[in-house]
């Protein structure tokens, strides 16, 4: 008899059970139905086990929604380069933008193989909230502003505005924006508000017919702004929440005989290799994502030794990257 056996008597997750015998949160409709089963078969876990998720690991869990993001990589790159000298390991949990994974590895890790997580979330919901709030381990989150919970993140806001603030510069009246979910914190809402009073302060009108949410894919970019071609909507500046969302759409609008920058002023957020590879060459923002990473772990560090602040948290700073998409530089490099 495990706790897998004793999970599936009392219809709960295996995590469930093991959050109950380890004093964890248990609602008491579960905790009733736990100790029922665990009274009935007589089940008693093993003392040993107890003791190894009591004791430091010299662990640090780290979970991401998508190790194949070049932002994410360059965060996990920042945790590890961090932790190099120091007695931690990490335990990577990919979760394919599953938050249901999200949500499994955190409950996982709460009482199992680490001292401290970093979370990176596809989706910060009311679950990750609950769950967080009465978590028994320290948890940084990496790349999304959360308020009442320590982070370290981008200025997503102040990113799209200095982009969008540089394409009213170049003359662009009719901005169009291709993002993604309002639900993601950073790439979403906050570029999205970022572009917002962008227009605002330019003098610029916000046009709820030239805004278009796609996913994070450069196929998505391609379809959105063909969308919005096909409307008939006029447009003369374009901002991307990502680069690669400005990647499809570049290359539709040369498909479809529109000129960037010369029709089409475009910028993005993101700075990935292949925007200075792409031609015209993509204006975007850099984020310090490998700084992330750095800071997210010195804080988890600090938690650990007892030198952080609980509720710290850490805003980084960004940079615009003017290249050939936004003003036409035939010498540009950078």
């Amino acid at each position: 008899m495990n706790i897998s056996d004793i999970a599936k008597m009392a219809g709960v997750s295996p995590s469930t059970v093991s959050r109950y015998l380890n004093n964890g949160y248990v609602s008491e409709e579960k905790k009733r139905v736990i100790r029922k089963v665990i009274d009935e078969t007589g089940y008693a876990p093993l003392t040993s086990a107890q003791n190894l998720r009591n004791r430091k690991m010299n662990v640090i869990g780290v979970i991401v929604p998508k190790i194949s993001s070049e932002s994410i990589s360059h965060i996990v790159d920042g945790i590890t380069d961090r932790l190099r000298d120091t007695d931690y390991q990490i335990f990577l949990a990919n979760t394919d933008n599953n938050v249901k994974k999200e949500i499994e590895y955190l409950e996982l890790f709460e009482n199992n193989f680490v001292d401290g997580v970093i979370l990176s979330a596809t989706d910060f919901t009311a679950k990750h909230r609950q769950i967080l709030k009465r978590y028994n381990k320290p948890v940084v989150i990496a790349s999304q502003n959360v308020p009442g919970f320590p982070c370290v993140y981008n200025d997503d806001e102040e990113a799209a505005y200095n982009a969008v603030t540089h394409l009213a510069q170049q003359g662009a009246g009719h901005i169009a924006y291709l993002g993604v979910m309002e639900e993601d914190l950073s790439a979403g809402h906050g570029r999205h508000m970022g572009y917002l009073r962008a227009l605002a302060d330019a003098g610029l009108e916000a046009d709820k017919n030239l805004e278009k949410i796609v996913d994070f894919t450069i196929y998505s970019g391609y379809n959105g702004i063909q969308e919005l071609i096909d409307s008939g909507e006029k447009f003369d500046g374009l901002f991307c929440a990502t680069d690669n969302i400005a990647i499809g759409a570049i290359n539709c609008m040369r498909y479809s005989g529109l000129k960037v920058p010369d029709d089409v002023k475009t910028a993005a957020v993101g700075d990935s290799v292949v925007s200075k590879a792409l031609f015209p060459s993509l204006t975007t923002v850099h984020l310090y994502y490998d700084e992330i990473g750095r800071e997210s772990a010195d804080m988890i560090l600090g938690f650990l030794d007892g030198t952080a602040k609980s509720t710290r948290q850490l805003k980084l700073s960004s940079e615009l990257c003017v290249r050939e998409s936004s003003t036409f530089m035939p010498d540009a490099v950078s």
